[in-house]
C-alpha cells in the first residue's frame, strides 16, 4: 500500500503509530491525483472534444493553408507577371536615339501617357483576323490626368489624320527616318515604331508623353473577358460585313471577340468614317470607365491579377511602366475623378480634301490649338455641352442599369452639361465628345 510513499523502512514491522506517521498528508494525495490525470492526458484517452469546437479548428487550419498558399502563388504571379512586362518593355527614345529619362516625379504632376492600339496580325487567326502584313496604329488616345487628379482627358486622333512626321529613330537599327511635311498618323508606327508615333503626338501638340502603352487585338479580347465585359446600348442593329460585327438593339454586353468588333466597326455605324468609329469607341470606353468605378474592379484582387495578366502577355508598355508600383500609382491618380469631369474628345478635324489626300482628314488648326494649350498648362478641358458625334446618341434620363426593354430604341436627348465649377472655363460649342457620366447608345 502506499507504493508511491514506500521506502526500505517500511519493509520492517512498525507499531500502529510508526504506521500512521508514515500516511500521506492531503497535499501529497492531491499531488498524487493531478500526476495520475497527466499520465491519462499524455498517454490515455483524451476528453471529448465538441463537434462545433472540433470543426472550427479544422476550418481555421484550413483557412491558414490555404491563406499560406494563396500568399505564395501570389507572390510567385506578381513576379511573373513583372518579368513579363519587363521583357515586353519599349525604350522610348528621342530622334538621335538617346532613351527618355524615367522620372518618377511624373506621378507627383500631371500624367500624360499615349495609348496605342495596334492592328498587327501577329500570331492571330489569318481566318478571323485575315492576312494583312502591316502595322498601323488603329487606335491613338492621349490620356491626360491633372496634378490635382480632379480632371482627366482622353483625346482620341483620326488615325487618318494628316500631320507633319518628326525625325525618328529606327525600330531595327539603321540610321532612323527623316522628318516630312505631311503624312499619315497611323502610318507612323510602320516606320519608327511606337516611339515614332509618340514623337509624332508629341510635335502635333507640344505636349511631353513619358509614357506608352501598345495593345494588339488578343489584348481587347482578354482584357474584356477579365472585366466581365461591358454593357453599351445598342440604338439600332448594327452588321458590319467587315468586322462580321452582328448586334440587335437594346443593351448588350460586349467581351472577348464582339468586344474586340465593335471598338474596330466603322462601317455598321454613322458615317462609315473614322470619325464615326471614334464616337462608337466612346460608348464602349465610358461604359467601361462607369463599370470599373462602380463594381469595385480596381479593389478586386482577382480581377485585377487577371487584368493584369491578361496585359502582360497582350501590351508593349514603355520601360518607366514595367514597374508594378507605377502602373498602380497611374491607376489609381483617377479613382476619386469625378465622372463628370473625365473626358472624351477627338481632335477637331475636317475632311474634302483633294487629291491624293482624299479620304484623309485634316486637323482644324484653330480650335485644336486651344486643346494643345490646355493639356500643356494643365488646365481643366470640360465640355460646355455634350457633342457625341456621328452614329451616337445620348440616352435620355438614362442610367446604366436601365432596362432593355426601355431603351431598345432610345432617342436623342437635350445636349447635357458638364457644369463646370466658377474656376472652370468650359470649351465652346464646335468640339465632339463626351464625359464618364454621360450614356451614350451606338448605331
Amino acid at each position: 500500500m502506499f507504493r508511491g510513499f514506500e521506502s526500505h523502512a517500511l519493509r520492517t514491522p512498525l507499531n500502529e503509530d510508526a504506521i500512521l506517521s508514515q500516511r500521506p498528508t492531503r497535499e501529497q494525495r492531491q499531488a498524487t491525483r493531478l500526476q495520475k490525470r497527466r499520465a491519462l492526458a499524455r498517454h490515455g484517452i483524451t476528453p471529448r472534444q465538441g463537434v462545433a469546437r472540433a470543426v472550427t479548428g479544422i476550418l481555421v487550419k484550413a483557412i491558414a493553408v490555404v491563406a499560406g498558399a494563396a500568399i505564395a502563388i501570389t507572390g510567385i504571379s506578381t513576379y511573373e507577371i513583372a518579368q513579363q512586362l519587363k521583357a515586353n518593355g519599349i525604350v522610348l527614345t528621342d530622334a538621335n536615339g538617346k532613351p527618355f529619362a524615367a522620372n518618377a516625379a511624373d506621378l507627383k504632376g500631371p500624367i500624360n501617357m499615349l495609348l496605342v492600339g495596334s492592328d498587327t496580325r501577329s500570331g492571330s487567326d489569318p481566318r478571323i483576323f485575315g492576312n494583312e502584313t502591316s502595322t498601323l496604329a488603329d487606335v491613338i488616345i492621349l490620356l491626360h490626368v491633372s496634378a490635382d487628379r480632379q480632371n482627366a482627358v482622353a483625346l482620341s486622333f483620326p488615325r487618318d489624320l494628316l500631320v507633319p512626321w518628326p525625325a525618328c529613330p529606327s525600330n531595327t537599327g539603321g540610321p532612323g527616318y527623316y522628318a516630312q511635311s505631311l503624312g499619315q498618323i497611323n502610318a507612323t508606327i510602320a516606320n519608327g515604331g511606337p516611339t515614332c508615333t509618340l514623337l509624332t503626338v508629341e510635335k502635333l501638340t507640344g505636349v511631353k508623353i513619358p509614357y506608352l502603352a501598345m495593345i494588339n487585338f488578343g489584348g481587347v479580347i482578354e482584357m474584356s473577358n477579365a472585366i466581365g465585359g461591358v454593357r453599351v446600348c445598342i440604338a439600332k442593329d448594327i452588321k458590319d460585313p467587315y468586322t462580321f460585327l452582328n448586334l440587335k438593339k437594346g443593351w448588350q454586353t460586349l467581351q472577348g471577340m464582339q468586344a474586340l468588333q465593335f471598338l474596330r466597326t466603322r462601317h455598321g455605324v454613322g458615317d462609315g468614317s473614322d470619325l464615326g468609329r471614334i464616337s462608337n469607341q466612346q460608348v464602349f470606353l465610358t461604359s467601361l470607365i462607369r463599370k470599373v468605378r462602380s463594381k469595385g474592379v480596381l479593389t478586386n484582387p482577382v480581377t485585377l491579377y487577371s487584368l493584369a495578366n491578361a496585359a502582360a502577355r497582350n501590351m508593349k508598355l514603355s520601360t518607366n511602366l514595367t514597374d508594378l508600383n507605377t502602373l498602380v500609382g497611374i491607376a489609381s491618380a483617377v479613382k476619386n475623378t469625378p465622372l463628370e469631369k473625365i473626358t472624351f474628345l477627338q481632335v477637331p478635324s475636317h475632311g474634302g480634301l483633294p487629291k491624293p489626300y482624299s479620304g484623309r482628314v485634316m486637323p482644324n488648326y484653330d480650335t485644336a490649338n486651344v486643346l494643345f494649350e490646355k493639356l500643356r498648362k494643365d488646365e481643366p478641358i470640360i465640355l460646355s455641352k455634350v457633342n457625341t458625334g456621328f452614329g451616337t446618341t445620348t440616352l435620355p434620363s438614362a442610367s446604366p442599369s436601365a432596362s432593355p426593354q426601355a431603351s431598345a430604341t432610345p432617342k436623342a436627348s437635350p445636349k447635357a452639361s458638364a457644369s463646370p465649377s466658377p474656376s472652370e472655363s468650359a470649351l465652346p460649342d464646335g468640339y465632339t465628345g463626351t464625359n464618364g457620366s454621360t450614356v451614350s447608345c451606338s448605331g
